[in-house]
């Protein structure tokens, strides 16, 4: 899968994905300090799905429709700190296929999935 990593998305995560064979770009490295919008406005345009902990992307993603290719993926969960926490990250997303064309959030104990567009 293309993945777009927030910032905030922790960096043991992204290194995680991307050894699972993903395609990671981390806006902490491409972008640093791009805004919400810009950072949605590039997942968009190239077919990524996005990886947060911001819930600003939820406002923003109601009021836009993303390409057939692009995901929203929120995640309302502490940020891991260790190594081993964001291979549990990782997996978590990785345990699933199905985030293109939806917001989803996932917080302790489930997952909330909406249809985008």
């Amino acid at each position: 899968m293309r993945f777009l990593a927030d910032e905030n998305f922790p960096r043991a995560a992204v290194k995680a994905l991307e050894a699972g064979g993903h395609d990671v770009l981390w806006i902490k490295a491409v972008d640093p300090g791009a805004a919400d919008a810009d950072v949605l406005a590039r997942a968009v345009a190239d077919g990524r799905i996005l990886l947060t902990f911001d819930k600003d992307f939820g406002e923003l993603a109601a009021s836009s429709v993303p390409a057939p290719a692009c995901g929203i993926v929120l995640l309302r969960i502490p940020v891991p700190k260790s190594e081993g926490a964001g291979q549990r990250l990782a997996r978590l997303i990785q345990a699933r296929s199905d985030w293109v064309r939806h917001f989803s959030v996932i917080e302790p104990g489930r997952i909330r999935m909406r249809r985008l567009g």
